[in-house]
């Protein structure tokens, strides 16, 4: 079979224009517009965060900006109408390795895969992927780079041996999953169990079990912020790290979020939390293995020569951490 990359057209982003936005300031007079794609994992995180007010708390005032895809959020960053990203490291890292701009991955919240690979019911193996057709949510997103990489580690060609579809979100890619448009895609744990009532597939793969470190969600930021706002990205990780403490320690906010998102079984919603909340790292400090990972992962034939500590930054990390932040979160 020829390789066949069949990408649907996708929309243009939509983007806040926050420069006709009525918004409150943060302690330095600028707003802060945050990227991110998909659903779940990242999402549910930065929910904890906003329902804690915790950007106020910290002095900032970030605007959370949703595109249809990795691909669709790395271009808002090169043109500059995103301030940082915190969902797609793998697709953010293209922007770094193309020279399209000079990023840094400043923290990784989850540092292995953690989606599932559902497939329709009459395969039962990898290789009975040969042929078939797998949806990711667009070229070059997280979701594509992802699923590629999986293929390759049991020995298929996603070049040549089945199909690559961009189909959209999350949303339209299991609906087209389970209405047999497609044949396999990857599912996020909070849409699994919706995904597997409906009767069409099972779970090929729990790709966490795959042996391998990957830093697949994180705070990806331009490195001129680093320069020009320092203050404003520690304060965005302080943020962050404190979320990340309040989804562990505060598991009713989690179960509050999980049933606005349509999760109503107890037990369901409890075993989401049980995964996400032992993925989350109270300490998202980048670490090399992770980071090699995802760039080795990329399409680009440049990420060959790239090395990990050249696109991360961990120093405000590390303050926070000599700091006494972290410990004193966790009573330490």
């Amino acid at each position: 079979m020829e390789g066949k990359l069949m990408p649907r057209a996708l929309p243009i982003f939509f983007f806040v224009l926050l420069s006709s936005t009525p918004l409150a300031r943060s302690a330095h007079g600028q707003p802060i517009a945050l990227g991110y794609s998909g659903s779940g994992i990242s999402s549910d995180l930065r929910r904890v965060i906003e329902k804690e007010r915790l950007w106020e708390k910290h002095g900032l005032n970030v605007r959370a900006v949703y595109f249809l895809s990795g691909g669709v959020l790395t271009r808002a960053m090169a043109a500059g109408d995103i301030a940082l990203s915190d969902s797609d490291v793998p697709a953010m890292l293209g922007l770094g390795v193309s020279g399209l701009l000079d990023v840094k991955v400043i923290a990784v919240t989850i540092n292995r895969l953690e989606h599932y690979l559902v497939v329709r019911k009459t395969i039962m193996k990898p290789e009975d992927l040969r042929e078939k057709r797998v949806a990711v949510s667009g070229i070059g997103s997280a979701s594509d780079i992802t699923t590629r990489m999986v293929l390759r580690f049991w020995k298929l060609n996603p070049e040549k041996d089945l199909t690559i579809l961009a189909s959209g979100n999350t949303p339209t890619r299991i609906a087209a999953l389970t209405v047999g448009h497609v044949d396999a895609g990857l599912v996020s744990p909070d849409h699994l169990e919706k995904v597997l009532a409906t009767g069409c597939c099972r779970v090929l793969a729990d790709l966490s079990e795959l042996p391998m470190d990957y830093a697949r969600f994180g705070i990806v930021v331009p490195t001129s912020l680093l320069r020009t706002r320092r203050e404003t990205a520690r304060n965005v990780l302080k943020a962050y790290v404190e979320g990340i403490h309040a989804f562990k320690r505060r598991p009713d906010i989690v179960m509050e979020i999980f049933k606005e998102e349509g999760i109503k079984d107890p037990q369901v919603a409890k075993g989401v939390y049980d995964r996400l909340s032992g993925s989350l790292r109270e300490n998202p400090l980048p670490e090399v293995r992770g980071m090699q990972a995802a760039l080795d992962s990329l399409p680009n034939p440049k990420a060959r020569g790239v090395k990990a500590e050249d696109i991360m930054d961990t120093s405000l990390l590390d303050e926070l951490k000599s700091s006494g932040f972290i410990d004193r979160l966790y009573g330490r």
